[in-house]
């Protein structure tokens, strides 16, 4: 490491100090603490990204939230070239960066680590880190630091839109010499996510690409909708969202972020949300956490007294599995099939999985695997199958498919665009492609997940009555017990139980 180099990370870290007397620690999804606490986080974060995009040599993502969990909460998370979390080898680097108790300290760990991996961070190659965050107040403290003119001395900074003088998350990425930060403002996470991954596929990647992207193939899906199926009786053709309150929230209350709302809360209470009642009895409802990374619904039966029938990530992945599973049996039952491409499906779960949705799985005639908690590992296991469907209990999950097997669909349908009449074996290929457009396969997404959904329920002709009748969950319930040393107990779950503790 030169000097130019050394000066710049010693500079700009100087403003940056960790909070005393608080340990940190990368989890599944990232570091998340007291909004107060993150500031030097945040910074020491962005120069890991910058890092790990030099070593990649791909766009990175940061993005700037904490989920579901409280308003006055925040974090930070890492969104890797494919769009997935941060590689499990460079964890321990990232906790060590975080509590680094100087500047010093700091560029020694940086040192170390830099000519462990082989970076070069001379400047002699540029790269480029996305950067979102979801609508917490913090979120502009955590992005925002104003310094006065003397400490702004020898200091590299990076304009922003608003005028604000220093970006700490800006400035942690441009502390490393060649980087280069790109905000992309107020985001879901899985926005983000998606966004990472176009860019290192050399795609288009704004928000407005998003959303094209999932309006157009949930359009291709409805029109492959059966014609006999397409019926609609007043109230199977609604449905009821709640946002959480968050970036993908249309409230007229002013609510408070995930206080009394989304996922998690209906997940996990199994009660209405805030301003849902006897209004909602039989109607399909859904629920979005905060940073729309994860959904479940919910039906308000009569007389529910605040309780609800949950229809969670379990029901959403035996629908979505089923659905798929039919798709194939349609593109490979006829004999011109017989020399595609067979597609390898798997379909992951954790301890956290009722026993009732796995037995359910396994009489479809699909194979189940268990993984520990934490999507990293529910979604590194994912990419082994040509399909590989994922979801946790708490609604957050994705469908995977390999670039082998979409090329295969790719080549099925450029037969229909020559002419061909378009059969069942035709059409399902169709929709197994729209469908690997639609679900956003960087990571789990409640917008995208909330649209496959509905326009599976239209394909099948079904009501969320229904849906819920797929199996009947056996007898569970979920506690936190709160410790004052997490990393000190060791947890331990059997799949064929599907018993699971959660310690916080």
């Amino acid at each position: 490491m030169n000097e130019e180099q050394q000066c710049l990370l010693l500079s700009s870290a100087s403003h940056f100090w960790p909070p005393k007397g608080v340990k940190l620690s990368y989890g599944t999804g990232g570091f998340r603490a007291d909004a107060s606490l993150l500031q030097s986080t945040v910074y020491r974060v962005g120069i890991l990204a910058a890092l790990r995009s030099l070593k990649t040599r791909s766009v990175i993502g940061l993005m700037i939230t904490a989920s579901h969990n409280k308003v006055s909460d925040n974090g930070v998370k890492i969104a890797y070239a494919s769009g997935g979390m941060l590689s499990q080898h460079w964890e321990p680097f990232v906790d060590a960066l975080a509590n680094a108790p100087s500047p010093q300290h700091l560029l020694l760990l940086i040192n170390e680590f830099v000519e462990k991996e082989g970076i070069s961070v001379d400047g002699d190659w540029q790269v480029e880190v996305l950067l979102g965050r979801d609508t917490r107040p913090s979120g502009e403290m955590l992005c925002f630091k104003q310094l006065n003119r003397h400490e702004q001395v020898g200091l590299k900074t990076t304009k922003h839109p608003k005028n604000r003088d220093v970006v700490a998350e800006i400035t942690g990425v441009t502390s490393i010499v060649g980087a280069v930060a790109t905000d992309m403002g107020i985001l879901t996470t899985p926005q983000l996510h998606w966004m990472v991954r176009a860019r290192n596929k050399g795609m288009k990647a704004s928000e407005q690409d998003y959303f094209e992207q999932l309006s157009s193939s949930f359009r291709c899906l409805v029109d492959l909708i059966p014609a006999e199926k397409c019926k609609f009786d007043g109230v199977n053709d609604k449905v009821v969202v709640d946002g959480s309150n968050g970036v993908r929230n249309s409230s007229e209350d002013g609510g408070v972020l995930n206080d009394g709302v989304g996922a998690d809360y209906v997940q996990k209470e199994k009660v209405l949300p805030n301003n849902f009642g006897s209004k909602d009895t039989g109607i399909r409802c859904v629920s979005l956490d905060g940073d729309a990374d994860r959904l479940v619904y919910f039906i308000v039966p009569p007389k529910s007294s605040g309780r609800i029938d949950l229809v969670d990530g379990d029901k959403i992945l035996s629908l979505f599995a089923l659905f798929i599973r039919e798709q194939l049996s349609f593109l490979n039952e006829k004999e011109d099939m017989k020399n595609c491409h067979q597609a390898h499906v798997g379909v992951i779960q954790t301890a956290y999985a009722n026993g009732a949705s796995t037995n359910y799985l396994k009489l479809l005639g699909l194979e189940v695997n268990f993984t520990p908690t934490g999507v990293k590992y529910l979604h590194e296991k994912a990419t082994e199958f040509d399909i590989g469907i994922y979801f946790e209990a708490n609604g957050h999950g994705t469908v995977l498919f390999s670039e082998s097997f979409i090329e295969s669909l790719e080549a099925r349908t450029n037969e229909i665009s020559l002419g061909s009449k378009g059969s069942e074996g035709e059409k399902a290929a169709l929709r197994l492609l729209a469908l690997s457009k639609l679900i956003n396969q960087a990571v789990g997404d409640a917008l995208s997940g909330f649209l496959l959904v509905e326009v599976i329920l239209q394909h099948m002709g079904w009501s969320i009555n229904k849906w819920n009748e797929l199996y009947h969950d056996l007898p569970s319930k979920q506690l936190k017990v709160k410790v004052a040393d997490r990393t000190a107990v060791l947890v331990a779950f059997f799949s064929e139980g599907n018993s699971a503790l959660s310690l916080s």
